[in-house]
């Protein structure tokens, strides 16, 4: 079965965007292997704000990777190249079912919160860069949930100081 991967950067404590949602913060490590980090995958699920930001609005998933935007209010016909679902239960369930590599959830704490309290999400991974924001998007918006986590992999990228942990759901 393929896994629902969550994976961001993250600033030291703990948000993934800043206070006016910058990302200006989030430095690329040069040792980082970006075609071995996108070749994991063939399928990327994001949030409704996520798309938005990403596709400044006009469309168009990632070449050879097929894209699920998950909102109540954006309609198929506003988002060329993706599929749009307002059921993330149902549609990651699926896709979890078929054969392919595994799920990218990129981006946006809310859709995470989502998927986690469904028990969809199998993998949590971060990179954590060396900046304190002092306040933003946290990785995790409030969830009366807890969940417990297993260390499977780490990488600490010496240049600029970012160290990468990947983590499995227990």
């Amino acid at each position: 079965m393929r896994k629902v991967v969550y994976s961001a950067a993250m600033s030291l404590d703990g948000y993934i965007a800043g206070p006016k949602g910058e990302s200006d913060w989030i430095v690329i490590d040069p040792g980082l292997d970006f075609g071995a980090m996108f070749g994991r995958f063939d399928t990327i699920l994001l949030g409704r704000k996520t798309y938005e930001a990403t596709s400044s609005g006009g469309g168009g998933g990632m070449p050879g990777v097929k894209s699920y935007v998950f909102s109540r209010t954006l309609q198929q016909a506003d988002a060329r190249g993706v599929t749009v679902s307002d059921d993330p239960l149902q549609t990651v369930t699926d896709l979890k079912a078929q054969p392919g590599k595994d799920i990218w959830l990129f981006g946006g704490g809310s859709l995470f919160r989502s998927l986690l309290e469904l028990e969809l999400v199998d993998t949590v991974g971060v990179a954590i860069i060396p900046v304190l924001l002092g306040g933003g998007v946290p990785l995790l918006p409030e969830t009366p949930e807890r969940a417990g986590l297993r260390l499977v992999e780490h990488q600490v990228y010496e240049k600029t100081g970012t160290v990468r942990l990947e983590y499995a759901l227990v």
